[in-house]
């Protein structure tokens, strides 16, 4: 059964950083989509970065610059840099991950499989 389990969230200042884990466990397929999602209360799921097994990346565009994500293969686990933080990155975030060829989708209805989501907090 796939699991993914999800840390490093917390809180800090405007302007710190922070780094999100995902690891994921109970699958070897080699070929898969995973995304980084946020939410907050009252708002739907934003996508906010994404990585295919090609290597192939995408970031919304709040967030490019200043975040980086990656996946490490050897141990299936997915990360996210969060460098300069602002206020309005305060949200749950949630990892995803979906078994799928081509262009990890930035969409929540095509992930089949969620983390249980970790808070990020910044204050100003």
């Amino acid at each position: 059964q796939v699991q993914l389990v999800e840390s490093g969230g917390g809180s800090v200042q405007a302007g710190g950083s922070l780094r999100l884990s995902c690891a994921a466990y109970g699958y070897t397929y080699s070929t898969y989509c995973m995304g980084w999602f946020r939410q907050t209360p009252g708002q739907e799921r934003e996508g906010v970065a994404f990585v295919d097994s090609a290597g192939r990346i995408f970031y919304t565009d709040s967030v490019k610059g200043r975040f980086t994500i990656s996946h490490d293969n050897a141990k299936n686990t997915l990360y996210l840099q969060m460098n300069s933080l602002k206020p309005e990155d305060t949200a749950m975030y949630y990892c995803a991950l979906d078994f799928r060829y081509g262009l990890a989708p930035r969409t929540p209805s095509m992930y089949k499989y969620w983390g249980q989501g970790t808070q990020v907090t910044v204050s100003s």
